[in-house]
């Protein structure tokens, strides 16, 4: 059975920025699956982007995006999680590679297929490297009591030692 380990943390406190350095210290082809990034304006973060590691990006989330699934003022792509997120995933498992996960938040959670895809991987041998949200949301907490998935909370004080630890942990 694979590691499973998720960073948690109060938004902004830079689980995704760990996450990424870490993949950067790992070889490009040991991992898959995505992460997200802030879509900036000269007004300030306006939306997120999927990102997947093998380069397909979409829009998650934007101000000007017209949807009935919100979270604050961001209107939700469920498309882009449907169709880029949960294939990168999916791929990053068949492939036996590291699946990356960033992350299991509001915003993906809308879609009843990240979900299903999500808790299967992690239920899986698969071994996992993501982020999930630290307050309270129902599939978040279902994903926190799993059995055999290690947590990590990043705060901006320990996010720099974190780094060599997280790896070693992935490297076995």
């Amino acid at each position: 059975m694979g590691v499973k380990l998720l960073l948690t943390g109060t938004p902004g406190c830079g689980k995704t920025t760990l996450l990424r350095k870490v993949l950067a210290q790992l070889p490009a082809e040991t991992a898959g699956g995505f992460y997200t990034q802030e879509i900036r304006a000269d007004s300030g973060r306006v939306g997120f982007e999927i990102l997947t590691l093998s380069g397909r990006r979409a829009t998650l989330a934007h101000v000007n995006l017209k949807s009935n699934r919100r979270v604050g003022r961001y209107g939700v792509n469920l498309n882009a999680v449907d169709e880029v997120a949960v294939p990168a995933l999916l791929e990053a498992q068949q492939m036996g590679r590291l699946v990356v996960i960033d992350e299991i938040g509001p915003m993906e959670t809308f879609s009843r297929r990240f979900c299903q895809t999500v808790e299967a991987i992690l239920c899986s041998p698969a071994a996992v490297f993501g982020t999930v949200v630290l307050r309270p949301t129902p599939f978040g907490d279902r994903v926190k009591a799993l059995p055999g998935v290690r947590f990590i909370q990043v705060t901006p004080h320990n996010r720099d030692e974190l780094m060599e630890e997280i790896a070693r942990l992935l490297l076995g």
